[in-house]
């Protein structure tokens, strides 16, 4: 048998219902279909911000290539060396060939410049004539150490590191 409570109609405020027997049911009910969103909610967002996010908190892999034999650079002259690079992209291995100008200034230094140019990306090329290295796009123009005698590139061409090892040069790419 089930116990009906009533109320005397002066307590109750207007638009006021009588509570009866399933409120404490819908109380639950409704609990566990928050818990229920909350736990969809926080699922989704672990996984669009892990997406979102991991890229930055990734390992960048960076390895040292062999560019070239010390003794067959040239003193005080760009370079150019083009160096094969193969990355893992998925299942299947990818072959990028990357061209950098190798400067052998002195007996043990070598400096590695990008071939680049910092105005669109066009492939910059030697002029032995001019002592200059030329982008053909839209005329820049930089010295032997990659820095900009004139034209639009806005900046210099990036240095990338380069050691000696034994008589190799090698590049981090």
């Amino acid at each position: 048998m089930s116990a009906v409570v009533t109320f005397p109609l002066s307590l109750m405020c207007p638009g006021e219902h009588a509570p009866t027997p399933d409120t404490g049911r819908r109380r639950f009910l409704s609990g566990v279909v928050t818990a229920i969103q909350a736990a969809i909610g926080a699922t989704l967002a672990f996984v669009l911000g892990g997406a979102v996010i991991s890229p930055a908190f990734g390992k960048r892999r960076s390895t040292w290539w062999p560019a070239a034999a010390l003794e067959d650079l040239p003193d005080n002259e760009p370079t150019p060396i083009a160096i094969r690079v193969t990355r893992e992209d998925g299942y299947s291995q990818v072959v990028e060939r990357q061209v950098v100008f190798l400067v052998k200034t002195g007996a043990a230094q070598v400096t590695a410049l990008s071939s680049t140019c910092t105005h669109l990306g066009c492939r910059v090329s030697w002029n032995a004539d001019d002592q200059t290295l030329k982008c053909p796009c839209h005329g820049g123009v930089f010295d032997k150490t990659g820095a900009v005698k004139s034209g639009p590139p806005p900046a210099p061409l990036a240095k990338l590191p380069a050691k000696i090892d034994g008589d190799n040069v090698l590049v981090e790419l």
